[in-house]
Order: C-alpha cells, then structure tokens, then sequence
C-alpha cells in the first residue's frame, strides 16, 4: 500500500511537472508566433511606407515634366513679359466672353469672338513683335474661354 502511494504521488509529480512544462512551451512558442508577427507587421509598415515614398517621388517627376512640357507649349519666343502680358490678357479676356457664351446658352465657338481675332488687348509696342503678341493672346484666351465656358 504505501508503494502504491508513493508511486501514485511521483506519478502524480510527474503529470503535474509535464503539464506545467507543456503550458510553458506552448506560452513560449505563442509568444514567438507574436514576436515573428510583430516583425511580419514592421516588414509590412516599411514596404508600404517605401512604396510611399516612391510614388511621391513619381509625382513630382511627374509634375516636374509637365511643367516643362507648358513652358515649351506656351514658348514662341519673345521675352517673359511679352509672352506673361499675353497669356494673361487673352485669358482674361477668354473667360469672360466664355461665360457669356454659356449664360447666354450659345454653342462653344470662340473664333467668331472680337477679342479673340484682334488679339491686341493690353498690346503696348514696348513689349515686342505684335505677331508674336497676339499669338500667345489667342493662346491664353482659348484657354480661358474653354475654363469659363465649363464653368470654372
């Protein structure tokens, strides 16, 4: 009897160490199932972050092309202020006659418009070429007069 109790009792040591054992691993190994998805996460965190970075720079390469791509469209010649004077008279003047077209319900035709086949609208002989200057002015107002007959 008493080495059935004391075999029942190692026994019983036994279990209770193996079960304590089997409970640590287990907490052991789940902790490193974190561990390993903390670092999945991080790996995550920077390639999303990378990719980020790479599309932004792709925007302002972007960007920085169509910038050069205006200035070379808008580039007859001529000096800056000839041409800045220009575009932004005809574009001026382009939105307003736009707008008029549009409130008054007339179809998108702004080659009948005044303005846009005189182009001399705030023309000064100081500033050049008037060829030049009423090519940039028609340029401008067809841009202003497409924003405002759109609406903008």
């Amino acid at each position: 009897m008493k080495t059935n109790l004391s075999t029942k009792k190692v026994l019983g040591f036994v279990l209770g160490l193996s079960l304590l054992l089997g409970i640590g691993m287990a907490a052991s190994s789940e902790a490193q199932g974190q561990y390993r998805d903390r670092n999945w996460q991080r790996e995550q965190q920077r390639e999303q972050n990378r990719r980020q970075r790479e599309w932004e720079r792709e925007q302002r390469r972007n960007q920085r092309q169509a910038q050069r791509d205006w200035r070379d469209q808008y580039n007859y010649g001529g000096s800056q202020q000839l041409r800045q004077t220009a575009l932004n008279a005809g574009y001026n003047e382009g939105i307003k006659e736009g707008r008029k077209d549009r409130g008054n319900g007339e179809r998108f035709e702004y080659r009948d418009e005044e303005d846009f086949r005189n182009a001399n609208t705030d023309y000064s002989s100081r500033l050049g070429s008037r060829a030049l200057y009423q090519q940039y002015f028609r340029q401008g107002f067809l841009n202003g007069y497409s924003d405002g007959y759109r609406g903008y």
